[in-house]
């Protein structure tokens, strides 16, 4: 009579549980890639419905990014305040709190950088650019640090609470770019723009390739992803935070301030969309602009999900949703669909791409029941 050997059952169950490990860590990779072809595939069907041919509407897309040094140049520009922003919602989602305020948060980082780049218009580069760029993180901070300490302190709740400080922020840009900020050349002109003046040339942030908007800000935005990453995965605060969102019971039982990890990420992301203003301002445009956002607080959102809520996977993430900005534009005036279609094709993208995070849940969590039932009845 023969009896199995505990070891070899033992060395099994390990080789069983690695291989379920890379399956797991494939299909949660592969996943948001499947659902961004669902949204393509629905609307290469809706192309259809308009009488447009969706190999060549989809080949604008590409030819839009990758047919020149402008078009590829602009994708980067594009990606830039989403990485940025993206990397404030992956602190944020972390530490199991939304923050839907990265609009605003935009607005006041531009705010700021405007502020005291034009007030300190003297300075030279070497001292005025990092300040500026300081005076956006700040700026961008205060208005997510409100949402966070009501939230820490009278348990409002920041999706409510960052909504209405956007319509409060766009309210004060109109305000101050139509008042103290109007850039007077153009009201000596009488044209009256919404627009600032100028920034000094010593604000202005380098151009990386001639003749194209890429800029100092994108190698910035990239070397604070690795440093977003470094301060969650590698520093007691990172840690503290992720264990907030993974477990606020569990945190608060072991001795971690929940609701000051949770005002602290509201803030932080603030800050990283501060910069994301700055950069609009201070690498693009090179004024404070109506409309600076372009909607990168939302769009933002969908970029940092489909990195996986994770700092160095919303770099190709953000590239990517980047190039979907850029092409759009070309399919548009490539085959004359309406300006909608880009936005339902966009919609399309967060859907499935929401949609798949929450599958990946599902499957990881009924993954992990099946696992445990295995130990269990391994003797």
């Amino acid at each position: 009579m023969s009896s199995e050997n505990p070891q070899t059952n033992a060395s099994n169950a390990v080789v069983k549980q690695k291989k379920n490990d890379v399956g797991e860590i494939l299909f949660r990779t592969a996943m948001p890639f499947m659902a961004m072809f669902a949204a393509l595939i629905i609307g290469a069907i809706v192309l259809l419905i308009l009488k447009v041919n969706p190999f060549e509407a989809y080949s604008a897309i590409f030819v839009g990014v990758f047919g020149s040094v402008s078009g590829f140049t602009q994708s980067l520009v594009k990606a830039t305040p989403l990485l940025l922003v993206g990397l404030g919602i992956c602190i944020a989602f972390r530490a199991s709190v939304i923050n839907i305020g990265a609009e605003g948060q935009i607005i006041l980082g531009a705010l700021g950088a405007t502020s005291w780049a034009l007030f300190f218009k003297t300075w030279p580069a070497w001292a005025l650019i990092p300040t500026t760029l300081l005076a956006s993180f700040l700026s961008g901070a205060l208005w997510g640090f409100i949402p966070g300490i009501l939230k820490a302190k009278f348990k409002v709740n920041e999706i409510l609470s960052t909504v209405m400080l956007n319509a409060i922020a766009l309210q004060l840009m109109n305000l101050l770019v139509r008042g103290p900020l109007i850039d007077q050349a153009g009201v000596a002109a009488g044209t009256y723009l919404a627009q600032s003046e100028k920034l000094p040339e010593a604000a202005w942030l380098a151009r990386l390739v001639p003749q194209t908007l890429l800029n100092v800000g994108t190698i910035i935005a990239v070397v604070l992803a690795v440093v977003v990453y470094i301060f969650l995965w590698r520093t007691t605060i990172g840690f503290r935070i992720r264990a907030v969102g993974l477990n606020p019971d569990a945190s608060r039982y072991s001795g971690i301030n929940v609701p000051f990890y949770q005002a602290l990420s509201l803030t932080l992301a603030g800050g990283l969309a501060g910069i994301a203003g700055a950069v609009e301002v201070m690498g693009v445009h090179h004024r404070l602009l109506e409309g600076i956002t372009s909607g990168y607080g939302f769009s933002g959102i969908v970029a940092a999900l489909f990195g996986g809520l994770h700092p160095l996977g919303l770099i190709p993430a953000s590239w990517l949703f980047g190039s979907l900005l850029v092409g759009a534009d070309k399919m548009q005036r490539a085959v004359q669909v309406p300006s909608a279609l880009i936005d339902v094709l966009l919609g399309l993208v967060v859907l499935f791409v929401v949609g798949s995070s929450y599958l990946s849940k599902i499957w990881a969590a009924r993954r992990l029941v099946a696992t445990s039932k295995n130990t269990g009845g391994t003797k």
